[in-house]
């Protein structure tokens, strides 16, 4: 496989057929290895099957030599087992079972060893070829691991993992995230005041957000009050209170049309919206907006970058052999001959390009939401209103806005 790797490495194809013969090696060598798994999947069920066939077998016999050897008692003839166990002793010499079994067992064991083959084979186990040489700052590792303990919920493992490193740093994310899972704790069991006390506490940063946070937790407490058929005078003053129309208007009519069906909303038009998978995205989304707040990810830094490394470390591994075998040395390279599919999930922008300016965003010129939900930089807004007051057509749909009117965006 090297070898015809390297032979059309070194044609005079074009790269994008390269990068294509190179990416289907990797697809062949993973379908054959998904096959070899399957084949000692396959053996291990026959193997299973045959012990436990042997076994009945056995277990059949046996019974069936005790019943003899009862009913002789029973009729109170003169008693020789032995010839009933030497007739059970041919039998079983007859089955032969650890024949049968080694039989199984010496086909699984093939099939086992040709797989862990092929996985060396495949699979370096030295991966630092795959990396640049860098130097870590090991107190950045130590506090990454810690960090990555705590907002997982493991506090008692992150505070040891402190202690026993020498760390001093942590403490105030370790609060941070205990509050987190207290509010979350709460939700579970469908308790909507401690993610409300802390909404109403970061209204503000919420709001510069632009996040639908507060209003969506009031509206599950709203639904949940309409659970209870005594509760329709409470819920609709709660709805007045905290539900404000002109904000969602559309979604506001059907919260209303939820009262027709008060302690019915099960059996309602509207189940879906307290259904549990409603209460599971709420969750995710409070974590979102709270480490948003903290100035972190919603998903673990160390977790990201560790599953986007498995991904992306078979397809490095093997240009690393292929480059080996040209006497090449990619860390010199300023890009990878091939690319590295490590999916959408792991794809971020964490910079802003203005569609209409073609330039990057920042602080001086940041990304604007316009009304519409398009999103352009502010001097792209500054220059198609030419005031703060004038209204302006948006450069991708046909809605009008007015600067004032656009919200800046943080990333």
């Amino acid at each position: 496989m090297v070898a015809e790797q390297q032979e059309l490495w070194d044609g005079e194809g074009e790269e994008g057929e390269k990068q294509c013969y190179f990416i289907r090696c990797a697809m062949m060598e993973m379908d054959g290895l998904r096959e070899s798994f399957d084949r000692v999947v396959a053996k291990h069920a026959l193997s299973s099957a045959k012990a436990q066939e042997a076994v009945d077998q056995i277990l059949n016999e046996l019974e069936q030599t005790i019943v003899k050897m009862q009913m002789m008692t029973d009729s109170m003839e003169s008693v020789d087992h032995s010839a009933i166990l030497a007739e059970l002793k041919a039998k079983l010499n007859e089955m032969a079972p650890l024949t049968q079994l080694e039989v199984c067992q010496k086909e699984l064991n093939v099939a086992l060893s040709k797989y862990l083959k092929l996985i060396e084979k495949s699979f370096s186990p030295d991966i630092s070829k795959a990396y640049r040489n860098v130097d870590f700052e090991v107190n950045t590792i130590n506090n990454i691991i810690a960090n990555h303990f705590y907002r997982q919920g493991l506090f008692d493992l992150g505070d040891l993992f402190i202690r026993e490193c020498g760390e001093s740093d942590g403490a105030s994310l370790k609060l941070a995230f205990q509050e987190l899972y207290a509010i979350l704790g709460a939700m579970k069991v469908r308790n909507l005041e401690p993610a409300l006390s802390w909404a109403l506490k970061n209204r503000d940063q919420l709001l510069q957000n632009c996040s639908m946070l507060e209003w969506m937790l009031h509206e599950l407490q709203y639904l949940e009050m309409l659970r209870d058929e005594s509760a329709k005078l409470e819920a609709i003053e709660y709805a007045k209170a905290h539900l404000a129309p002109q904000e969602y208007r559309g979604h506001f009519t059907k919260l209303m049309g939820c009262i027709l069906w008060i302690g019915q909303l099960e059996q309602s038009p509207y189940c879906e919206l307290i259904s549990p998978e409603r209460w599971e995205k709420m969750a995710e989304e409070f974590t979102r907006q709270f480490c948003s707040l903290l100035g972190h990810s919603s998903e673990s830094p160390l977790r990201v970058a560790v599953s986007a490394g498995f991904q992306g470390l078979p397809t490095l591994l093997k240009l690393m052999t292929v480059m080996a075998a040209k006497k090449q040395e990619w860390q010199a390279m300023k890009q990878l001959p091939v690319p590295i599919d490590i999916g959408p999930e792991f794809q971020y922008h964490s910079v802003f390009v203005c569609p209409v300016l073609r330039e990057q965003s920042s602080d001086e010129n940041p990304p604007m939401r316009m009304p519409c939900g398009h999103v352009v930089s502010k001097q792209s807004i500054m220059k198609l209103s030419k005031s703060s007051s004038r209204p302006f057509k948006c450069p991708y749909c046909p809605s009008e806005a007015v600067a004032s009117h656009c919200k800046q965006l943080h990333f």
